[in-house]
């Protein structure tokens, strides 16, 4: 027991100043790997950004060719003749 600790006492701060410069090193790369993950959320939050915008179009346009089919369908031809030529500029409009 008594050489474990001679080994220990000659031995102690050079262990621990290694392991305490591994630490050093060890957290010095964390800072460029939480830099590129925060990249990557960055690039993912703006797909999902732009594809939110495209859900919303598509579910407009998707509304818009409802309400002409339901107008078509019904036999009041004179007040929504102009309401489909309206429908059909916005769908056009959205589209593009």
């Amino acid at each position: 027991m008594k050489a474990l600790l001679n080994i220990v006492d000659q031995w102690g701060v050079r262990v621990s100043v290694v392991l305490i410069l591994i630490i050093f090193l060890k957290t010095c790369s964390t800072n460029s790997k939480i830099e590129k993950v925060i990249e990557k959320v960055e690039k993912v939050k703006i797909e999902v950004d732009s594809l939110s915008v495209k859900v919303c179009e598509e579910i407009k346009i998707e509304g818009l060719k409802s309400e002409k089919r339901m107008i078509q369908s019904t036999d009041r031809k004179i007040l929504d003749v102009t309401r489909q030529t309206e429908i059909d500029k916005e769908i056009s409009h959205l589209e593009k």
